[in-house]
């Protein structure tokens, strides 16, 4: 099976798992039923890789100010976006999606670390700096591995 697509679905379920669990540990948050929560996982996933990076560029001034809060709000206003789209998903505001995006963000941090996903399961398949070490070391690929630092 394709390791892009295992990896997408291992991302999925991930999500789906803090939506769940942000459901059941914030008032204010409901989700009518299973597929419900699936077009809710997809959306969030379509927002994170669409609007997210638009909406860091914006407003990185803010976030360097609150000292990457500003990612949070960000995170809350795009589970607010997808509570208004999708009609079983309900979050009843600003607060119960900050504490939803919150929850999500931590289970997506603590399942990354245990799944072995890159770069804290917020890469696109590879470390951030694209390379894997301090910056005067060469990096090279071995064929079909990981990166690996030449000393």
């Amino acid at each position: 099976m394709n390791s892009r697509f295992l990896n997408l679905i291992v991302r999925w379920l991930v999500l789906a798992l803090g939506v769940t669990l942000a459901e059941k540990i914030v008032p204010g948050i409901h989700c009518d039923d299973a597929g419900t929560l699936v077009v809710v996982v997809v959306l969030l996933s379509f927002f994170n890789a669409v609007l997210r990076p638009l909406l860091v560029l914006f407003t990185l001034p803010f976030i360097v100010l609150t000292l990457g809060l500003g990612l949070v709000v960000i995170n809350a206003l795009l589970f607010l976006l997808v509570s208004r789209l999708v009609e079983g998903f309900h979050v009843d505001g600003f607060w119960a999606a900050f504490w939803g995006a919150i929850i999500v963000g931590i289970t997506n941090l603590l399942l990354a670390r245990n799944t072995g996903r890159p770069n804290g399961g917020a890469g696109r398949g590879g470390n951030a700096g694209g390379g894997g070490g301090a910056a005067n070391e060469p990096v090279r690929k071995v064929r079909g591995g990981p990166d690996v630092i030449d000393v």
